[in-house]
């Protein structure tokens, strides 16, 4: 079982993954041929909530699922583990039958029968409301795994130490950056500990390039790049001017914004991102 408690991607696998995204220009494939002719419905569809999308079924009845906790516990933990996420027994969350299962009359049967081929015993001790209370529990672990959208408190889903992170930040990043500026608030932002992390290993450029050209004759124009490739170079100035040049007749110079980052690139450790993530989660 994957444990939240860290980060689980490496300060490697973040960078090259990153850097390798940062020379890719993703855009939108439009398929329209391909897409089936769009009609306008008779009726207008109920809207479909979180269980319909995950293909979950009803929701879990909560208040028969917080009895099932300590009757699972006491019968089943040992064998699948305290959120039934398996143990020495088999994983209930990924069990065919328990999503087939609709207030415990597929679960119910195991439970009361029991699996002498697989080696699980007959509880004939519970009756059948404490069996739809630990069918309940077991769906509801299946939904908390399943809905991501449920789940709370991602701030806490991070290794890392603030206090280092906060020193980290003093020598190496507040020459450029300010946590009561630029990056006031980026803990509410970024609330997510990955993406906290993929911005600070390779932060994203978006908008326009600024730039200077300088023409054969030393006239220095400064603005926003419209056009850069090998061949030609198109530039606006603040003034609104747009000027075209051939590239090779020109110098442009191009500030890069990243140079800090870039610098930093080799030198991070798993230790270090971690930390740094940790104490910018914290700016809120």
């Amino acid at each position: 079982m994957l444990k939240t408690s860290t980060i689980l991607l490496s300060a490697t696998s973040i960078l090259c993954l990153t850097a390798a995204l940062s020379y890719i220009n993703l855009e939108p494939v439009l398929a329209h041929s391909q897409e089936p002719d769009q009609q306008t419905p008779t009726r207008t569809a109920p809207p479909r909530n979180s269980h319909d999308f995950l293909g979950l079924g009803p929701a879990p009845d909560i208040a028969a699922a917080k009895l099932g906790e300590s009757i699972y516990k006491e019968n089943c933990a040992t064998c699948h583990g305290p959120t039934a996420r398996g143990a020495q027994g088999p994983n209930l969350v990924r069990s065919v039958l328990v999503l087939h299962d609709e207030k415990g009359e597929e679960i119910g049967s195991v439970i009361k029968n029991g699996r002498p081929q697989g080696g699980m015993p007959a509880f004939t001790n519970l009756n059948d409301t404490q069996i739809y209370d630990i069918a309940e529990y077991i769906h509801l672990q299946v939904e908390l795994a399943a809905n991501r959208g449920l789940y709370t408190h991602s701030d806490t889903i991070t290794s890392g130490n603030s206090e280092k992170g906060k020193t980290f930040f003093a020598a190496n990043c507040a020459t450029c950056h300010s946590i009561t500026g630029d990056l006031a608030t980026i803990g509410t932002r970024y609330p997510q500990p990955a993406a906290m992390l993929a911005r600070i290993a390779w932060p994203s450029t978006r908008g326009p390039r600024q730039a200077t050209v300088t023409t054969n004759d030393g006239k220095k124009l400064t603005g926003t790049l419209i056009h850069y490739d090998d061949f030609e170079t198109t530039l606006r100035t603040d003034a609104g001017v747009t000027s075209t040049w051939s590239t090779p007749t020109i110098n442009v110079d191009i500030p890069d914004k990243l140079a800090g980052h870039r610098a930093l690139l080799p030198k991070y450790t798993d230790d270090d991102l971690h930390n740094l993530t940790r104490y910018l989660m914290t700016l809120k």
